[in-house]
């Protein structure tokens, strides 16, 4: 039966071969074939015609969708630069990795008897990562880290605001003054360390705080640049003739700030007179602490002494912001949790999860500003690097490891190994008995640490070696919490990013450099961070001064001698031999802050 052959053998091989006879004919005579009565062509043909044409305009309207999709997803067609008035909040979590998150955030979680699915505020406003390399290292110190955000360029570790060829660099800040607008700094450790020096400072080794605080306060070719600042670090200020002085001159910083104008506190009283920054007067120099203001675990026990990271923003942003009210400029504020990086390098994760929580709680306040202010605001938030190599879990014997780690051994601690370390040197320095140092060290171990398994050996390690002490009673709870540390330095970790607004900030969306945020900032600023660098380097060729043994240098300071610093040059420093350690005793030397 016909309807049994199959599709193919419809027609016979004869009917086909005419077709194509016929077609061949037609195309060499142009006259039509006959195998049509009407003369129209069939519908197999205009079918065909019809699925090339939809074929055709598919394809092209893929292409079309296709660069729709990656124009919308790149950053520079996507976000207009901002206008008007408008305010910037840049925020640095100094030495806080997306570990330090994951420990906090369980801890809080212990803490309130929440569930596991409470958040920090941070959590939410994650939006990228940074990669944190310098020109001289694949592990960036904070010189170097914010030397990437102050004027959006890599340089080597220990330069503040310094190209790896010893040029000054102009900053954000600098010329955010520069352009009209005012400009704070609010940091927890020294207002002369790296990541505040590296806004209205230049310098080629990072040392050099004596000189730092004389920049800062308008002793260099810009003059003054900075509005306000917060922190600690008076010891530079003061003249070494004076008690608690670390300068190595007889300087007087503090009457230099006077001089140039600025307002002067040092005490709770004084900044609580300021009534959360409604009667502070600019310029504003706040200095709470000789050195670093006390962990926030340590702080929260003598709020009658230091002011914390989230009062003195707070105050920072109601004063910034009633200043420029009438003003056709906003401000730029650096607030720095500067002591998560300080837990890092002491492997304490008690100190740590107190200095992220008080860093989230600064955060909190910097977003109901913003809510609250009319003015247009974005917070920007990351860290420069990430501190001690942190893990939440640790391996304690060489049998397989427990699938754990314990927020509970951390809720027990009321005091950090720093200030543990350093009460019990003070308590040593008398030469007690050793009998009685042990007695001294094992209250503290139970009313500092909140231990009371501890062995012989730990006690007497620490009774018997004050120097060691520091990391010893740090070693304790981080291995009672089965908290892991793979070093006392930085690590190379990406950090993350943070923002009020993920479209204001979507340049900053994904993975980027860190030379990618300081770009940012200046790029919603829209500042001339190039005009600040060509006047910069015009006078870095005019200017000399003395150093502290009376040789003449640049204003910038001495540039440190090979081996003092790696190469300036863009490399990654190759393994040249055996590695090596530290020994048990880390002394004071510990490379905090770096």
């Amino acid at each position: 039966m016909a309807g049994d052959r199959p599709l193919l053998a419809s027609r016979n091989s004869s009917e086909i071969s005419n077709d194509r006879i016929a077609e061949e004919d037609a195309l060499l005579t142009g006259r039509p074939t006959k195998r049509s009565s009407n003369g129209r062509r069939p519908w197999a043909f205009w079918r065909e015609i019809g699925i090339f044409v939809w074929a055709v305009v598919a394809t092209g309207l893929v292409i079309v969708l296709a660069v729709v999709y990656q124009k919308s997803h790149d950053v520079k067609h996507s976000k207009p630069a901002p206008s008007g008035k408008r305010n910037l909040i840049f925020m640095v979590s100094d030495g806080m990795g997306p570990t330090s998150l994951s420990l906090t955030r369980s801890f809080m979680q212990f803490q309130n008897g929440a569930p596991f699915s409470q958040q920090l505020v941070i959590d939410q406003h994650l939006i990228g990562q940074s990669r944190t390399r310098s020109s001289s290292s694949l592990v960036t110190d904070s010189a170097a880290g914010a030397t990437a955000f102050s004027c959006g360029m890599k340089s080597y570790n220990g330069a503040i605001s310094v190209t790896p060829d010893h040029e000054p660099c102009g900053t954000v800040l600098e010329a955010a003054k520069k352009a009209g607008y005012m400009t704070g700094l609010v940091v927890t450790t020294r207002i002369t360390d790296a990541t505040p020096a590296c806004f209205a400072s230049h310098v080629h080794q990072r040392s050099e705080e004596d000189r730092i605080a004389e920049q800062m306060v308008g002793d260099y070719p810009l003059g003054r640049v900075v509005d306000l600042m917060f922190g600690g670090g008076r010891c530079h200020f003061l003249p070494n003739s004076a008690e608690h002085s670390c300068r190595g001159d007889n300087k007087n910083v503090v009457e230099l700030a006077k001089k140039n104008g600025f307002n002067y506190i040092d005490n709770r009283k004084a900044f609580d007179d300021l009534k959360g920054g409604s009667a502070l007067e600019f310029p504003m120099l706040g200095l709470f602490a000789q050195t670093d203001i006390p962990y926030e675990i340590d702080r929260r026990n003598e709020t009658d002494i230091y002011p914390s990271l989230h009062e003195m923003a707070e105050a920072a942003l109601k004063a910034l912001s009633d200043a420029t009210r009438d003003s056709d400029k906003g401000f730029f504020l650096m607030i720095e949790g500067s002591r998560i990086d300080h837990a890092g390098h002491h492997n304490d994760p008690a100190a740590q999860v107190h200095e992220v929580l008080a860093y989230d709680k600064a955060m909190t306040s910097v977003l109901e500003f913003i809510e609250n202010d009319p003015t247009q605001t974005v917070m920007v938030s990351t860290s420069d690097h990430e501190t001690g190599g942190l893990a939440t879990a640790r391996q304690l014997h060489v049998t397989y490891p427990e699938y754990a780690w314990f927020p509970g051994a951390l809720a027990n601690a009321t005091h950090s190994a720093e200030r543990l370390a350093a009460e019990y040197m003070g308590y040593f320095n008398n030469h007690p008995s050793e009998d009685a140092r042990k007695t001294f060290v094992k209250n503290s171990i139970e009313n500092g640490l909140g231990i009371h398994d501890y062995t012989n050996d730990e006690v007497s390690n620490i009774a018997n070696d004050p120097a060691s002490a520091l990391y010893r009673y740090a070693d304790m709870i981080s291995r009672r919490s089965q908290s892991g540390w793979s070093t006392h330095g930085h690590s190379a970790a990406d950090v993350n990013i943070y923002a009020s607004d993920p479209v204001a900030a979507l340049p900053l969306v994904g993975n980027h450099e860190n030379t990618e945020v300081g770009e940012f900032l200046r790029d919603y600023l829209g500042v001339d961070v190039k005009a600040v660098t060509k006047e910069l380097r015009k006078k870095y060729k005019e200017l000399k001064m003395l150093d502290t043994s009376g040789e003449t240098v640049g204003w910038m300071g001495k540039i440190p001698e090979e081996g003092e610093r790696l190469d300036g040059q863009t490399h990654v420093a190759s393994y040249s031999g055996d590695f090596k350690k530290r020994g048990v005793v880390h002394g004071s030397n510990c490379g905090c802050g770096h």
